[in-house]
């Protein structure tokens, strides 16, 4: 494999000069996405993200024709894969932070993931994350939360501010179930592309989705609760900490079933 095959910069091989930008620094933003039969869950959402990013982080977007220009170049041929699609600058770095235009758009595509797992049991760490509202390209936070979590016998981190308030966990978001209705913690966190998929079709499956504040304290207070990402639409969770959360199987269905019945949109 010729240098920078893996990586393609605005549709085009990575050059060493792209690649060492990219692994020296960090600033950046990205969103990852399972492509099936050349659609994507939630396509829509996942470019939104990436033009708010762009404008926040480097004063321009980048245009949702060229993005998906970009992406569906990058998948050709596949049908069934995981894209990766990110922002970044070789005119920023530490001594050189004012540069304001488009960023360039790096994609890479990747065997799809398995699913992170089932019935995870969750420690509960205090951390938020920087700027939480962007999927930004620095996880050494959420790296070390999960890795600390997995050392100490659990299976991942959940995250829970100073103020007590649960927001979110290390690569996901978490849901609450109050009888039929799933709760979502009110919190500074990252907006989840499956979590907005999910209560998208929430009402098709007999749920209702609300946000609300919650905190630790409030566990006994609900039935079960749940992790979503793009990789994995809805998976149980076990434990928090040493309360027993583990929804019933029908709700964890039902949520499977509002993903499912969401649209493939062509990239």
């Amino acid at each position: 494999m010729a240098l920078g095959d893996g990586i393609l910069v605005n549709g085009a091989p990575a050059t060493a000069d792209e690649l060492t930008c990219l692994a020296l620094i960090n600033y950046g933003a990205y969103t990852s996405m399972r492509v099936q039969g050349g659609g994507v869950r939630g396509l829509d959402l996942h470019i939104e993200r990436l033009e708010a990013s762009a404008v926040e982080l480097f004063g321009e977007a980048v245009g949702e024709a060229r993005l998906r220009e970009f992406m569906r170049g990058a998948v050709a041929g596949q049908s069934d894969c995981w894209l990766r699609v990110g922002l970044f600058s070789p005119e920023i770095g530490p001594r050189n932070p004012a540069w304001t235009g488009r960023p360039e758009v790096t994609t890479a595509v990747f065997p799809p993931p398995p699913p992170l797992g089932e019935a995870l049991r969750l420690e509960v760490r205090t951390y938020g994350r920087e700027e939480p509202h962007i999927k930004h390209a620095a996880t050494f936070g959420l790296i070390r939360a999960r890795r600390a979590a997995q050392s100490a016998g659990f299976d991942d981190a959940l995250f829970v501010g100073p103020d007590g308030l649960v927001s979110e966990g290390s690569v996901w978001n978490i849901g609450f179930l109050r009888g039929e209705t799933v709760v979502w913690p009110c919190a500074p966190m990252l907006a989840g592309t499956a979590q907005a998929v999910l209560q998208r079709g929430l009402a098709d499956v007999g749920l209702e989705g609300v946000v609300e504040p919650v905190r630790i304290d409030d566990l006994d207070s609900f039935d079960g609760a749940f992790f979503c990402n793009s990789a994995t639409p809805a998976g149980a969770v076990a434990a928090i900490g040493a309360r027993a959360m583990t929804p019933s199987d029908e709700i964890i269905q039902r949520l499977r079933a509002a993903w499912d019945a969401a649209p493939l949109q062509p990239i």
